[in-house]
């Protein structure tokens, strides 16, 4: 198995760290961002996306980390409390899932990850959906009233939720006005310290990158204007 993989993008980062908890044996590769390696043809037939991650399992390629992670407890770890089976604990896992893709790091990484790599500024607006993604968390933290973010007990829901917050932590972005964000997010780092290992290497790139800006003017990208260092 091979995992082709960013080391400070927060899907590659909560696929890893899915791996590390079912005890997968995996092959990671760096992508080279910079030097565009995901705009490969190459890496096109891996996924015609050209995003980043892939999974490789003897040839069978994966894109999209959300279905990475249900796919490598379905196949490694069917009877893992990562991924529950009953119905309804498993839907919540799911909602918690898309919430992150669609709303959570979204938010997030068009506020935090687009300004570093990409040529975007910050806003009051950007700012404003950050908050308001945080206070929906805080919600769904509430009404649960659980330890993690889907139940009492760690799920694959937590690992994006997680890599998405990590953003936040690398710009000095308090989580005060969110005491239950807050809790659940020390809850991780101090009973997951192998899992937080992985989160907390990407977010210390991030908060490198963030006050060294990468020059990736060079890169051809078909969709996002690129950033050039002034």
């Amino acid at each position: 198995m091979k995992l082709y993989s960013v080391s400070d993008g927060p899907p590659s980062l909560a696929v890893r760290m899915t791996l590390k908890a079912l005890d997968i044996p995996y092959e990671l590769h760096n992508v080279d961002y910079v030097n565009s390696e995901h705009l490969s043809e190459e890496y096109a037939k891996m996924n015609p996306q050209k995003e980043i991650p892939v999974l490789d399992d003897d040839g069978f390629y994966l894109s999209e980390s959300v279905a990475i992670m249900q796919y490598l407890c379905d196949k490694y770890g069917p009877e893992s409390s990562l991924y529950p089976k009953n119905p309804k604990e498993r839907a919540i896992v799911n909602q918690r899932l898309n919430f992150n893709m669609a709303f959570y790091y979204s938010s997030i990484g068009q506020y935090v990850m687009a300004p570093i790599f990409f040529d975007y500024q910050r806003t009051e607006l950007g700012l404003k959906k950050v908050h308001i993604a945080l206070q929906v968390f805080e919600t769904y933290l509430k009404s649960l009233g659980t330890k993690y973010a889907a139940g009492n007990n760690l799920t694959i829901a937590d690992f994006p939720l997680v890599t998405a917050t990590i953003c936040l932590e690398a710009i000095d972005f308090k989580l005060d006005e969110y005491p239950l964000i807050k809790k659940w997010y020390a809850t991780f780092k101090a009973e997951n310290p192998q899992l937080w290992e992985i989160a907390e290497g990407g977010m210390k790139e991030i908060a490198f990158f963030e006050k060294n800006p990468p020059d990736l003017s060079a890169m051809n990208h078909p969709i996002h204007p690129i950033k050039k260092v002034k």
